[in-house]
């Protein structure tokens, strides 16, 4: 099953990966595996999104499903639905 999620990147991860906001299809089910999807497509983000060691973000990165941080909700495991607005703020821009 595919669905349609909106990726919308602050500060120095807008400008690595060199845009303000990606809209894609994905068959991933979950937060954790968007991420992994953007740090294969965007070499500059890989390993900064996505703490595979501890199994949760990288360092302070603050990502939001509805304006929710992830880690307060399933962490990597919290589940997409079609029509998420995801939000990735790194932590020197208020995460």
């Amino acid at each position: 099953m595919t669905i349609e999620v909106e990726c919308r990147l602050f500060g120095p991860f807008r400008e690595d990966a060199g845009v303000d906001a990606v809209v894609r299809e994905t068959t991933a089910t979950t937060v954790g595996g968007l991420l992994r999807e953007l740090e294969r497509d965007y070499p500059a983000l890989a390993g900064r999104l996505v703490d595979e060691a501890a199994g949760t973000t990288a360092g302070s990165t603050v990502v939001t499903k509805a304006k929710k941080n992830v880690r307060h909700l399933d962490g990597l495991d919290t589940p997409l639905t079609d029509g998420d607005v995801i939000r990735l703020v790194p932590s020197v821009y208020g995460g």
